[in-house]
């Protein structure tokens, strides 16, 4: 007859050398399904090239803006935003950064962001000094299929390379347009 104590299977204790890698994989195991899940919702929600893009358009300030001349020398990147979008004032300011420094050409494109004065306003008040395309109905967004903002698009030879949506950081934007000058 066995008590109950002896019933039980005692398990051994982890070493916390033990303990820390059973940390690290689970870890690494959830980081992997995040990222996974997060690429394909990014590739679902991607903007996606129209039959016949409109790659000439014209600035808020009447200047026109020429995409797949542009795109011609260095990957353009095309950011689509909304003065009303709660991430673009996240995203945004990086957008600036790398506008101004001058590597590869930015073309925003605000959407539904009122008139041409009203983004002229929010621009000069949050001292953004990128390319504006207003895109005041959301026309060019759509004819991108574009689902979120921000949204982004790389285009090289007048051609999308890439799209992307969400939160990007600088370095990911400059390796996608390097990586878009390289392949």
């Amino acid at each position: 007859m066995t008590t109950d104590i002896e019933s039980k299977k005692e398990k051994p204790n982890k070493t916390p050398k033990q303990k820390a890698l059973s940390i690290i994989k689970t870890v690494l195991l959830y980081g992997l399904v995040f990222m996974v899940i997060y690429t394909a919702i990014n590739w679902w929600r991607q903007p996606v090239t129209p039959a016949n893009p409109q790659l000439q358009l014209t600035d808020y300030q009447g200047q026109t803006v020429d995409l797949a001349a542009l795109s011609q020398d260095k990957p353009t990147l095309v950011y689509f935003w909304g003065t009303w979008c709660p991430v673009c004032r996240v995203t945004s300011p990086t957008i600036n950064t790398l506008a101004a420094e001058n590597n590869y050409p930015i073309v925003t494109i605000a959407i539904k962001s009122g008139s041409d004065q009203e983004l002229d306003s929010y621009l000069n008040e949050h001292n953004y000094n990128f390319t504006t395309i207003n895109d005041q109905e959301g026309l060019i967004f759509d004819d991108w299929q574009g689902q979120v903002t921000p949204s982004y698009v790389i285009l090289k030879d007048g051609e999308m390379t890439q799209g992307l949506t969400g939160i990007q950081p600088k370095w990911s934007l400059k390796l996608r347009l390097w990586l878009s000058s390289v392949f």
